[in-house]
């Protein structure tokens, strides 16, 4: 699996890769047990800071999607490939933490994003509501 980071786009480059990840899983290029390059082969790779390939690989294994091993690198857990519900939830908390990323980068304080996010989820209720389409369990 090879991963490619676009470097002009405001997309941070660690969800750029955790999202390059989890859809190589998705589609069935990586399976429970390959092992991924270490964090300075893939931070040499692509070119980016060390830092970032790190924060990319914490994100993933906090996800349970993969281990790493002292001594023996790091592999796609045995875990990874969950139902389709939990990997629904898991790309809504990337959107989640890129929302969060983005109002920071803009200057926004944290009070400040969490009332234009509360405006828009409230304005998607009504608009759920007003065409009558049922909220989600």
């Amino acid at each position: 699996m090879k991963i490619h980071v676009d470097l002009t786009t405001h997309h941070p480059v660690y969800l750029q890769i955790v999202e390059q990840v989890r859809a190589a899983l998705d589609a069935g290029q990586l399976h429970a047990g390959d092992k991924l390059p270490t964090v300075r082969q893939l931070a040499n790779e692509l070119e980016v800071n060390f830092n970032t390939v790190a924060r990319a690989y914490r994100l993933l294994d906090k996800k349970g999607i993969i281990s790493t091993q002292r001594g023996r690198g790091t592999f796609i857990s045995g875990q990874a490939k969950r139902d389709p519900e939990s990997l629904r939830r898991q790309q809504l908390s990337v959107l989640a933490e890129h929302f969060l990323h983005e109002a920071e980068r803009l200057g926004f304080a944290p009070t400040q994003a969490q009332a234009i996010f509360n405006k828009q989820f409230e304005g998607w209720k009504r608009d759920l509501r007003r065409f009558n389409r049922k909220e989600a369990p």
